[in-house]
């Protein structure tokens, strides 16, 4: 149905024979995810020759998000969030001249207080009007997403208050995310915004970035719906090799595990676990 993606980091990119792994396996599309400091250095015209090579895209790169001390889209601190957008707009143009089109961002860090939601909102709204102004130098695009506990984008009320910043932003949809709203629902209200995923399983308490099957959505029911809304993106896994701590897992996951589990969730299945949740988490752990 879509093409089958993965999030990476620069050291996965550097292992041997990953790229042919990927396509042999039908891996179609990229995130690059990597640390905040090494992104703004990194060769992305490099990943995109080398990618291509394998008829792989490089779909996107998620902006940095940490340390939150650092970054902050949101931040009450002019000079904070102003450095913070400064970041960003280098990482769109440096990867935007190399032709990735998707830049994936954190409206905000956290915690934030229940009095300070709607300056923070504010603050946010300033941020991404800039970075989608900067995108569409390029004709490319800045996908806010879905954020968990008291993060600004933990809900599709916030998510379009967030998008009403520049009307050409748009949605990531974090399926992982959501602690609050009924996962159809969110996607429903959103709908046509959502233009990329990152793709993970939970458990309703908190993030846990599982293997589809290794946690509790129902992902019939989520591929069904967001079928409805003509999502184009691509079905792309935010989910690392190495089991989190969260999860049991006897092995680290290959590029074909990712593609076996995405094409039984697209031909109704569900999708086969390859480890196990621990029982009974009720906390979360950084």
């Amino acid at each position: 149905m879509w093409k089958i993606g993965i999030s990476v980091s620069d050291k996965v990119l550097e292992g041997a024979g990953f790229y042919e792994e990927c396509r042999d396996a039908g891996i179609g599309a990229l995130e690059l995810s990597l640390p905040g400091r090494e992104v703004e250095h990194f060769d992305f015209e490099k990943a995109v020759r080398d990618a291509a090579a394998f008829g792989i895209e490089v779909w996107s790169v998620h902006l940095p998000f940490a340390p939150f001390s650092e970054i902050d889209p949101s931040s009450l601190s002019e000079r904070l969030r102003k450095l913070t957008v400064r970041r960003h707009v280098k990482v769109i143009r440096k990867a935007a001249e190399a032709g990735i089109r998707h830049f994936v961002v954190h409206a905000s860090a956290e915690p934030i207080e229940i009095p300070d939601r709607r300056a923070r909102m504010e603050q946010a709204r300033k941020s991404l009007r800039t970075l989608a102004e900067t995108a569409a130098e390029y004709d490319a695009v800045v996908c806010v997403e879905d954020l968990p506990r008291s993060c600004l984008g933990r809900s599709s009320y916030d998510i379009l208050e967030l998008l009403k910043a520049d009307e050409r932003l748009r949605c990531c949809f974090d399926t992982n995310h959501l602690l609050g709203e009924y996962i159809p629902d969110f996607i429903r209200k959103v709908g046509p915004k959502i233009v990329t995923t990152h793709v993970s399983d939970y458990d309703f308490w908190n993030e846990r970035h599982m293997l589809p099957g290794e946690g509790k959505i129902d992902w019939k029911e989520l591929y069904e719906t967001l079928k409805e809304t003509g999502y184009e993106g691509p079905w792309l896994y935010e989910v690392g090799p190495k089991a989190e701590w969260c999860v049991v897992r006897g092995r680290d996951l290959t590029p074909a595990d990712y593609a076996k589990n995405a094409n039984e969730i697209f031909q109704g299945k569900a999708p086969t676990p390859i480890g196990h949740m621990i029982e009974n988490i009720t906390f979360w752990r950084p």
